[in-house]
Formats: C-alpha cells, structure tokens, sequence
C-alpha cells in the first residue's frame, strides 16, 4: 500500500528538475511493485499506434455486449423500476426537478433514452438522461481542470475528454454530434502540446471550452453529508452480509469493488463508529490500492511519452479528483500536493529548455 505523509516529499533531493522527475518515476516504481506494461504499441513498426486506455477497454468489451435494442429495453425496465422505487410517475416532478437519480444506468443506456431508441421514452426522459450524460461529461473533465487551475496546464483536460469520447459505443460513435466533437477535441490535444499553458481557442464545437466557460470551479463536489454517506454504506455493507447468510456464505468478505471512493472513506475514517475496526482497515486497504492504480498509471504515461510532467499532473487529477474524506482517509495533503506542483512546474521549465535547445 502506499500513503502519503505530511513530511514525505518524493520529490525532493533529486537534484535537477529533470533529474528529480526521472528519479521519483523510478523510486514510484520500486516502491508500488512495478506495473505490467499493457500499452498495444509496436515498437518495431515504423509508425507506432497507441490507443487510449478508454479506447483499449471498449474493444476488449466489444465481444460481449448486448444488442442495441436490448440496451433500451432494458433501460426502459430500469426507468420503471426507479420509478417505482421513488413513488413518482415521471423523470420530472409539478416543481420542474428531476424525481429519480439516474446514476446507476450505464452510458450505453443513457444514450438509448436521450435518443429515443425503439420510440420507447418520452421527452422529459429523453432530456434527464442528455442531461445525466452531460453531467457525466464534466465530472471526467473536472479533476483536470482542478489541477489546470495549479499547474496553468490545459493538455490534461484535453486528453480527458478525448478518453471520455473514445470511451462511447459504437451507437454514439455513429452520430454526427460525437464526431464533431472528437474533431474539435482532437485538434485541442494537438494544440496543447505545443502550448500547454495556453488555453486553445477558435475550435468551433469545442466542447471543452463550453464547459470551462461554464464552470465556475472547474470541480465537482459531493453533495452528501459524511455521516448519511456512512449510514448508506452501512446498509449496503448489511445488505451484502444478508445475501451472503442467505446463501450459506455467512463470514464471506464484503465486496468493496462496487463501492465509490468516497464512501470508502466514510469507511475508513468511521466518525460515527458504524464500522468495525476490519470494515475500516479493509476500506483504507481498498482506498490505497485505487490511488496506486492512478499512480501506476500516470507513471507509465511518464515513461512511455518520455515526459516527466505527466507523473505529476496524473498525482494532481488523483488528488483533484478526491473529496476532503478521501483525501483525509490516506493522508493525501495540501503540502504533497504542493510538492507535486513545484515538481511540475520545475519538470516543465526543464522540458521546455530541452525542445528549444
């Protein structure tokens, strides 16, 4: 496991900028076990083709998937469902808000009611659920802006809304709409690498610079208190124990892979005492293993593009992405944080005297 303390600074002592990226890349991997290569890059082939890591994940699924029609019949099920749950008869109530939480439908299923697949949903679900899949959208781009905001770096909320675009079916592949925005994007990322600290401008249908010309902060927050936060996980955690004696597997281990972050960290700080001490261990353990991932793979980005400033800026989206909870949980502080700035910062001054040498 790794956690980050108040005095742990892996940034320090390395002497030069680039030295002292290059060295906390080999130090990160040392210490977090190493990471298996997954990258589907030919390093014989004369030209080398690298695909996003959303891109690499729909293929890998692609085999298995349900046909579309099948997705909206089971997203029109769904709907009812909810609908049931909430007491309500429709997406909308008489004040204009939204009665059910669409969170627990897929992108795919989303993407089935916005369109009206099969004539089956009708216009205020058609608009809660474009609604939902724009919120989706922003949520992938904010912990990139975050860290925009600290580094003045733009690249990082390019390549996020490109992995959020690769990661589409292929029935959102197929529009107009989501080729356009590729486009635009596309064009984003290329403008980025040239100039990282300026913010691209002019791409028309940018959906990027809409949502930073809309957001005030560049974040999302949760909007939960903790203390409800922890008593839903509990009858989640309760819910499971149940299931599992239900079928002869009393003492079986709770499964946390379904778990969001922040809920974990209810967890595994347990304020209210809701949990025993091995339910907050095993959550803190499944907190910690989560953020080695993100640093493995933010690692790898550095040693494969041959850019020490992506191990930071993927270190900055980790801790931008996190509520004060989990950040709070594994020890994840302002000063690491800062670190992680100074090392960017210092990288990139560096970087840029190497290209224009």
């Amino acid at each position: 496991m790794t956690s980050v303390n108040n005095g742990l600074n892996p940034y320090a002592q390395l002497g030069s900028a680039y030295a002292r990226a290059t060295a906390t890349a080999t130090a990160l991997a040392s210490l977090l076990g190493g990471a298996a290569s997954t990258d589907q890059t030919d390093t014989n082939a004369a030209t080398n083709l690298t695909l996003s890591a959303a891109a690499r994940a729909q293929l890998a699924k692609s085999a298995t998937l349900k046909d579309f029609a099948t997705v909206a019949t089971d997203a029109r099920a769904a709907l009812n469902g909810l609908y049931a749950t909430a007491k309500v008869t429709g997406p909308v109530g008489a004040d204009g808000k939204t009665t059910i939480d669409l969170s627990s439908l897929d992108r795919r299923s989303l993407f089935a009611i916005a369109t009206n697949k099969g004539g089956q949903f009708s216009p205020d679900e058609q608009k809660v659920a474009s609604t939902e899949l724009g919120s989706r959208f922003g949520a992938a781009l904010a912990p990139a802006a975050a860290t925009s905001k600290l580094t003045g770096d733009f690249s990082g909320i390019y390549k996020a809304a490109l992995d959020y675009l690769d990661g589409a079916s292929a029935e959102e592949k197929a529009t107009a709409t989501w080729t356009a925005q590729r486009a635009a994007v596309l064009k984003g990322v290329e403008a980025t690498q040239q100039a990282p600290t300026t913010a691209p401008s002019g791409i028309v249908g940018d959906p990027v610079a809409a949502y930073l010309a809309q957001s005030v902060n560049g974040a999302t927050t949760a909007t939960a208190d903790i203390s409800t936060v922890a008593k839903n996980v509990r009858a989640t955690l309760d819910a499971q124990a149940k299931a599992a004696t239900a079928a002869g597997k009393s003492g079986q281990q709770a499964d946390l892979s379904a778990i969001d972050s922040r809920s974990l960290a209810a967890v595994a700080l347990n304020q209210n005492n809701l949990f025993s001490n091995q339910e907050s261990h095993a959550a803190k353990q499944a907190l910690d293993s989560r953020n080695r991932a993100s640093i493995l793979a933010a690692l790898k980005q550095s040693q494969t593009s041959g850019d020490p400033t992506q191990l930071s800026l993927g270190i900055l989206n980790t801790y931008s992405s996190m509520s004060a909870e989990e950040r709070q949980a594994v020890n994840w502080t302002p000063a690491f944080r800062d670190n992680a700035v100074a090392n960017y910062k210092s990288s990139s001054q560096i970087m840029s005297l190497l290209k224009s040498a």
